[in-house]
């Protein structure tokens, strides 16, 4: 046996930068491309921001200019500006900062003077500039290193601190910044910061009525049962409604901070709404039928707040600060008082919430009996047809490795042949795969009951721990893996169909994913190139000088365990699932899954010949191909 010695020289201290590059997670959870809204390159982006929204909070500055493009990220505020004997010490020294003074910060985001380090330690290049009182510093970074600090220098700009930055591309490999995710983390600033003025390249996002204009824009407001109720007091708003959807949908916040995996004020937000609406009907109502399609928000303040993470997605306190109420008590306090309140004094509102209860309350008695007998036959299925191979990290487990379970997935695949090469190539600590039997069920239009029913829909929610919400997903990524020929892209189709219908939450909280896989190997004796699009084959002929042997993978069972592995690793590709905002989900089902919609008559009808001749030229036209199914191409390429 080999020894291992272990003295003096074995000991070795890191500076702040070496740490923060070699254990980055720890400060802002997993790196990713930016194909998923928990990529490191936008809490890079939340961790320069939320200075400058600290900034407006104290009073400083009405408006922040955000410009993205190429990598590129420029943040300037028109706060107090970094004093200029500290600007170097700022951002590259870690204990130092502004917000260990709790009179300046009291509650503020980030009280652990952490976020602009990392952001400088992990990109290529930074630059920081203050402006304060006529006068400008400015500093120039690589990977944490100071390349060069300027002198005191007269200035005509306002107030403010200007931040650019690139991210390294040697730790977020090929990312690039969704706008989609980059707009609705302004948003929720926006929403959280009525007044505050938020300039994304060019486009200005302002917010006059906080939480309720944030439920208007995330709903169908005409689909809601009754008019947002929006409350706000000091230190606490919320709002919320019912609507006619699975499930339930919240967002939360804590100082500013979208807590996207919830915590202590959520939970007690959860409850105290449903005390207050027992109470004030003096009903005991069953928990889930109070909460069944409900959509809510809330938004707290506290004092030195304490996160289960560095990237602060979740809240752990238990007082709302130092010598406080708890977080319970001051939620449930306030939310009985202002809810039960409202209700008195508006009871065409209560009537309807009444009634949304009562149809929740029916609808659970209705298929609680097939409910039973559908998951004992999904326990025995799941042991013995093996439909699930599981990974070895479960998302529900919460004293689990946050880290791992970031990176929690299931792929759902097309047969077993599809199954067996994802199965043989993937990670089993963190990558499940479920195996589907033909072409699920069309569920556009239909209740929960069909669920339970079906097998293959019952089996595939009872994998995923669905059946009473997302709460207990135990993936953070649900990753839709067909073929890429027409009856795959059918069958995504239909999956897409029945998480919007009965989970459409797993969606809006970007969970669901399509993975991308090679249409083409081109290679020679030396080089293999994997080719995901025609382009990008002539580019592969191109390098090859011509002299290539060309397959077209027509489906993912003909890709081997080996070559699979190259694509379902850190190097993976997946398109986000993304509802644009104002898109009704009912109006897209109907027009897309429904029978006999004029509508799609008329873009099969304007789009058939486009895609037919797409198809001809990739040499894969199925004359027996019926119309639906060139539509569902069609939808999924649109």
């Amino acid at each position: 046996m080999t020894q291992v010695t272990y003295n003096e020289d074995n000991i070795r201290s890191l500076d702040w930068k070496e740490h923060i590059r070699l254990r980055p997670g720890m400060y802002i959870g997993k790196l990713g491309d930016g194909s998923s809204v928990d990529d490191g390159i936008y809490i890079l982006l939340k961790e320069v921001i939320d200075n400058s929204i600290d900034e407006y909070v104290m009073g400083h500055g009405k408006q922040i200019d955000i410009m993205i493009s190429d990598g590129k990220v420029e943040i300037r505020d028109f706060g107090r500006g970094i004093p200029l004997g500290k600007v170097v010490d700022v951002v590259s020294k870690i204990n130092t900062g502004g917000k260990y003074d709790s009179k300046a910060f009291k509650k503020s985001v980030g009280l652990n003077g952490v976020g602009l380090k990392a952001v400088n330690a992990l990109s290529d290049n930074f630059n920081v500039q203050a402006y304060r009182d006529g006068k400008t510093v400015t500093a120039e970074f690589s990977k944490g290193v100071l390349i060069n600090e300027s002198k005191k220098v007269k200035t005509t700009e306002g107030n403010g601190t200007r931040i650019t930055f690139f991210a390294d591309g040697s730790i977020f490999t090929n990312y690039r910044y969704r706008p989609e995710y980059v707009e609705n983390q302004l948003w929720n600033y926006a929403y959280l910061n009525a007044g505050l003025k938020l300039n994304f390249n060019g486009k200005i996002l302002y917010s006059k009525n906080g939480l309720k204009d944030l439920l208007t824009r995330k709903t169908d407001v005409e689909a809601l049962r009754y008019p947002i109720i929006h409350l706000k007091d000091e230190d606490i708003e919320i709002a919320l409604s019912h609507g006619n959807q699975y499930g339930e949908e919240y967002y939360s916040f804590v100082n500013g901070q979208n807590t996207t995996q919830g915590g202590t004020h959520l939970q007690a937000f959860r409850e105290a709404i449903v005390k207050t609406v027992r109470d004030h009907y003096s009903k005991n109502f069953n928990t889930k039928d109070v909460q069944q399609s409900i959509i809510g928000a809330i938004s707290v303040r506290v004092e030195e707040p304490v996160f289960e993470s560095q990237t602060k997605t979740k809240l752990g306190s238990l007082t709302m600060g130092p010598d406080l109420d708890s977080v319970k008590k001051f939620i449930g306090d306030y939310v009985k008082r202002a809810l039960d309140n409202y209700l008195h004094q508006n009871k065409e509102v209560a009537d309807s919430l009444l009634k949304r209860i009562q149809q929740s309350e029916r609808e659970r008695k209705e298929i609680a009996g097939i409910k039973d007998l559908a998951n004992k036959r999904a326990r025995k299925a799941n042991i013995h047809n093996k439909k699930l191979r599981d990974c070895r990290v479960h998302f529900n487990d919460k004293r689990g490795d946050e880290e791992k379970k970031l990176k929690s997935s299931i792929f759902i695949t097309e047969g077993d042949s599809a199954s067996g090469s994802i199965t043989k190539a993937r990670d089993v600590q963190t990558q499940a795969v479920f195996s589907l039997r033909g072409k699920p069920l069309n569920s556009f239009g239909q209740t929960k009951k069909v669920v339970y029913e079906n097998e293959e829909l019952n089996l595939l929610q009872h994998a995923l721990n669905i059946e009473d919400g997302i709460d207990g997903l135990r993936f953070n990524q649900v990753i839709i893996a067909t073929d890429a020929d027409v009856d795959g892209m059918h069958i995504r189709l239909l999956l897409l169909t029945f998480f919007l219908q009965f989970f459409p939450d797993l969606v809006k909280n970007n969970h669901l994913y399509i993975l991308e896989t090679p249409l083409f190997r081109v290679r020679d004796k030396k080089q293999t190139f994997y080719c995901y699009s025609e382009t990008e084959k002539q580019e592969a002929i191109k390098k090859l000088r011509g002299k290539a042997e060309i397959t077209r993978f027509k489906g993912l069972g003909e890709i081997s365990p080996d070559e699979f592995g190259e694509f379902i690793d850190d190097k993976i590709q997946l398109e986000p699932v993304l509802l644009q905002e104002g898109t009704k989900i009912d109006d897209i089902l109907a027009y897309y899954m429904g029978k006999n919609s004029r509508e799609r008559q008329e873009f099969i009808i304007n789009n058939l010949k486009i895609e037919l001749d797409a198809i001809a030229e990739e040499e894969v036209l199925d004359l027996d191909t019926s119309t639906e199914q060139i539509l569902s191409e069609n939808t999924e390429v649109g």
